[in-house]
């Protein structure tokens, strides 16, 4: 995906950080924005501002993860802070389970998974969720 845009709040008291710093990566990415900021639910919410260490299986080198989205709602007078992925279907689903596959969809599903698995302990260490959302999440009306 080569689109990038830059996205500019309406409610910019809750975004985390600087409004000029929001550059999507996808249309997805753009509508979640759009959503997280017109979303009265949503008490603060940040584009790619959190990191997480991780390694890859078999791999003797630390990196970064830097999800899509921290997101703080408040849900019955509770907040929750949740971290939010944005994948296309394909990319979330191990290329075993397809009949055409290639060494690239295997190492970027790899690379997807061990930054998942890391990223789900790293936020149920904290008391967060973890979410990935797909185009069937994002667009199942």
């Amino acid at each position: 995906m080569a689109y990038k845009t830059l996205f500019t709040p309406i409610n910019k008291k809750k975004y985390i950080g600087s409004e000029k710093e929001i550059r999507c990566r996808s249309l997805w990415e753009r509508q979640f924005c759009k959503y997280l900021d017109e979303n009265k639910n949503v008490v603060q919410w940040g584009y790619e501002c959190l990191r997480i260490p991780y390694r890859i299986l078999n791999e003797n080198k630390n990196r970064t993860y830097i999800p899509d989205f921290i997101i703080k709602t408040n849900n019955n007078d509770n907040l929750e802070i949740t971290v939010v992925e944005i994948k296309p279907s394909r990319q979330t689903k191990s290329p075993n389970s397809r009949k055409r596959k290639n060494i690239q969809e295997c190492l970027t599903y790899a690379m997807n998974d061990s930054k998942w698995n890391y990223a789900k302990q790293f936020c149920e260490d904290r008391g967060w969720k973890f979410l990935i959302l797909t185009e069937r999440e994002l667009f199942n009306d």
